[in-house]
């Protein structure tokens, strides 16, 4: 069963820098664009990065524009995300998934990120 599988968060303060990594274990995504979504504290889900197939294209949301950046490794069927200058209106639950909702994957668990002032 596909599953994907988010880590690399933890507590920063404002200013500082962490890098997630979302795999995939059971399926490839390869063929998909991906993105990574975040849900705040009582917020909606929402997108704040994808990335096309072979990783040519990417977009941000404009609140991480300049500060994140989305890579991925199909060989190793990893997404990656950077993320600097870190805000503490960034903190929230980090997932990935397949960019178009038509065919996501169930939601892992995600990671949570903590930003503090």
């Amino acid at each position: 069963q596909a599953q994907l599988i988010e880590s690399g968060g933890g507590s920063v303060q404002a200013g500082g820098s962490l890098r997630l990594s979302c795999a995939a274990s059971g399926r490839t995504f390869t063929p998909y664009a991906m993105g990574w979504f975040r849900q705040g504290p009582g917020k909606e889900r929402e997108i704040v990065a994808s990335i096309s197939r072979i990783g040519s294209i990417t977009d941000y949301a404009d609140s991480v524009k300049g500060r994140f950046t989305i890579s991925r490794d199909n060989a190793k069927n990893t997404v990656y995300l950077q993320m600097n200058s870190l805000k503490p209106e960034d903190t929230a639950v980090y997932y990935c998934n397949i960019k178009i909702p038509t065919f996501q994957w169930n939601w892992g668990q995600g990671t949570q990120v903590t930003v503090s002032s």
